[in-house]
């Protein structure tokens, strides 16, 4: 026997017990779980045999929710690499925690930074991550700024832009002044560029929705593609002549996917603003409401489908298409699916853009509306969609004689029909609603089954355009109209506010509550999820004030209207059709949980997602209810999905949809979560930031493990 020497025996000892500290990750290090936006893991410690026994680990609470008024959401689907986790508050302060735990290791607050001007906050979904295996950086948007931060210490790359930021405002090919533009969605990284998309104003005046790609070390702009064509460019011809100087809209503001071996990156983008009256935008309108394929590299284009031609109905596509490989009629397909607010979905060849399921062309009503041009035909998809689309007299609500009588009395005044029933002076049902349906939490993708599960709303929604009429020249006249056209959507007619971007306060009274000046800079400079009007003159802001403080004054103005304010018509709101008791006004389900198997184009299962907390005390339960995120799923055989406004976080069996486990959380998770592992440890959590459909807001990430 060959006797080994100490001091080896020594050196192997050492090595095994480094070894053995060496912590293994799995991470979650793109937005959705991957650059296939396909939110899957891999992981399986978490099963269906198991998933009962699910504990909260840790919860981490930064301490900024608006809980006096409820105010504020958290959106963000945190990524996790390495074992450290990197989110954003309702704040919008981004922050590095320890992903075992939950303690605190770094924070920043963008807003605090020396020469920030304010454009409203907006939301946050998540962060970009780039490393070239020594810097590591967060690339990340607040306001109107793309932020690079060292991901080791939260600190601004100084080298990155000006002084760590690049202004959203620079580089559109178009002078844009002060319009809003915000980037509530991440960009996708592709070797050293970052891919970048925008929110824009919906209403008149917007700026363009143009993409652009920006290079990770220093900020600069590698490349534009011009979502409203200017001459020359493909899709001109689909707009007026000159819309490419005044137009806006057509912008990506529910992300991206990328296949990096092919070097495309898929853009799904918005409606040209104005959502809901287009007259001053004959035409198909090139590229708004397409899934456009671009040369990740350049931005050259490559294929595109255009979904919505010159759309009236804010039919943004709402999240990233699933990059999917499925099997059909025996071959193999790599493919792209994209889930649509009407609860539709498209699938295509990745390279080609070729339809894999049939698409038929339907012919849709006209419009009834002065000017207005509808286009005489939409695409449908022949798969078979998650959500009802049209609200018939069946599907009124039976909760009760009374709300039934309530509902019934209201849908027959209203337009009433299948797809693409145009926006009208008598009002017009939608369904699913101006949220979908499908929405920005996007869809999951299970190779291992062909299933696509998708959470869907289902709440009708009221579209509905009003004459402008003839106004005085007072100030609190010329408000009024500048009212009806910049702030009437989320402040409704009556001043009485409303949740589509969260709680919107109401305005009835405002003179007992705020003085002029407050008025003026909130206008100017926007405040949480109000977007600046910085646009809008010092005459226009002050008669908005005027008309909210119902200020007399003998002084007519000169005529200080703009294009968007002496449009023929103006928007009477983001209007979801309940009943009298503030429930949806058609028969349950509200919300849904769908499988759909994109190898059999069949539905695989659906089940019922959410209660009404009020309606389950009463013994009501099995109705549904909307929700906002989406669903995470695994190898392990399970389902996460948070999102309702019950305030709960499920797990269900990917199979079937049965109920596993379900708890409650702080607050509501109207976000994705993310799931990852630590020593072989998974970990599952969700940002609970609550504050939509009339719910508390929150601040807290909770995880769960077993």
């Amino acid at each position: 026997m060959k006797l080994i020497p100490f001091y080896l025996i020594s050196i192997l000892f050492l090595i095994t017990a480094c070894h053995s500290t060496v912590s293994e990750y799995v991470n979650w290090s793109v937005y959705q779980g991957g650059k296939d936006s396909n939110q899957y893991s891999q992981l399986d410690e978490i099963d269906v045999s198991n998933a009962s026994n699910l504990k909260v680990i840790w919860t981490y609470s930064s301490g900024d929710a608006d809980t006096l008024k409820n105010r504020t959401q958290i959106q963000c689907n945190p990524l996790i690499i390495d074992g450290i986790l990197y989110g954003s508050s309702p704040s919008l302060k981004f922050f590095a925690l320890d992903a075992s735990n939950g303690k605190e290791i770094w924070s920043f607050d963008p807003f605090a930074a020396e020469g920030y001007k304010q454009f409203g906050m907006g939301v946050n979904r998540g962060l970009a991550y780039w490393s070239d295996g020594s810097e590591k950086r967060l690339l990340v948007t607040a306001g109107s700024y793309l932020y690079s931060i060292d991901a080791n210490t939260g600190k601004v790359d100084p080298q990155f832009g000006k002084a760590g930021k690049v202004d959203l405002h620079q580089g559109l090919d178009r002078e844009v002044g002060d319009l809003f533009i915000v980037s509530n969605t991440p960009g996708i990284v592709f070797k050293e560029l970052l891919i970048l998309g925008s929110r824009v104003s919906e209403s008149t005046g917007a700026a363009p929705g143009h993409i652009r790609a920006f290079n990770v070390k220093t900020g600069e702009q590698a490349w534009i593609f011009h979502t409203i064509p200017f001459p020359g460019e493909k899709g001109y011809e689909s707009w007026p002549k000159n819309a490419w100087q005044y137009a806006g809209g057509a912008n990506a503001w529910s992300g991206f996917s990328l296949d990096e071996e092919r070097g495309i990156v898929y853009v799904p983008t918005g409606s040209a603003a104005w959502d809901f009256y287009g007259a001053d935008r004959k035409g198909e309108n090139l590229y708004a409401n397409c899934l456009i394929a671009l040369e990740a590299a350049t931005g050259e284009h490559i294929w595109h489908y255009q979904f919505v031609k010159h759309d009236l109905w804010d039919r943004d596509l709402p999240a990233p298409p699933n990059l999917i490989s499925i099997e059909k009629e025996g071959k193999k397909i790599d493919a792209v699916a994209q889930i649509t607010k009407s609860a539709q979905i498209f699938v295509f060849d990745r390279e080609t853009g070729e339809p894999i399921y049939p698409i038929i062309e339907e012919p849709v009503p006209p419009s009834k509306l002065e000017g207005e041009q509808a286009w005489p035909t939409q695409p449908v998809s022949s798969l078979p969609v998650f959500s009802r689309n049209r609200m018939k007299e069946e599907d009124i609500t039976r909760r009760s004689p009374e709300a039934y009588a309530y509902v019934k009395a209201i849908w027959e005044k209203l337009d009433e029909g299948p797809h693409f029933i145009p926006p009208s002076e008598n009002g017009a049902i939608i369904l699913p609603g101006l949220d979908g349906g499908g929405e920005w939490g996007g869809a999951a993708f299970d190779e291992s089954t062909g299933d696509l599960i998708v959470n869907a709303s289902e709440m009708p929604w009221i579209l509905q355009l009003l004459p402008h009429k003839a106004t005085d020249n007072t100030p609190i006249g010329q408000g009024k109209q500048l009212y009806q056209s910049y702030c009437i959507a989320c402040h409704g007619a009556d001043l009485q506010g409303g949740d589509m971007f969260g709680a919107v306060p109401a305005l009835a009274n405002l003179k007992d509550r705020l003085a002029q000046p407050q008025i003026i800079a909130t206008i100017q400079k926007g405040k949480g999820a109000m977007p600046s009007f910085e646009f809008l003159s010092e005459e226009q802001t002050q008669a908005i004030a005027a008309f909210l403080l119902e200020l007399e004054s003998e002084k007519n103005l000169e005529a200080i209207l703009d294009k968007g304010s002496t449009y023929p018509y103006f928007f009477n709101g983001y209007k979801r059709f309940k009943d009298q008791d503030g429930y949806p006004a058609l028969t349950p389900p509200w919300g849904t949980l769908n499988a759909v198997n994109l190898n059999t184009g069949t539905i695989s299962w659906k089940v019922i997602l959410g209660e009404y907390p009020a309606l389950s005390k009463q013994g009501v339960k099995a109705t549904g209810s909307e929700s906002y995120g989406g669903p995470v799923v695994t190898a392990g055989g399970v389902v996460f999905m948070a999102g309702t406004i019950d305030e709960k976080f499920r797990v269900f069996d990917k199979s079937n949809g049965s109920l596993l486990w379900e708890t409650q959380l702080p607050a509501a998770g109207f976000a994705t979560p993310a799931t990852y592992a630590i020593d072989g440890k998974q970990y599952v959590v969700i940002a609970c930031g609550g504050g939509k459909l009339g719910q508390k807001s929150g601040d807290t990430y909770v995880a769960f493990a077993l």
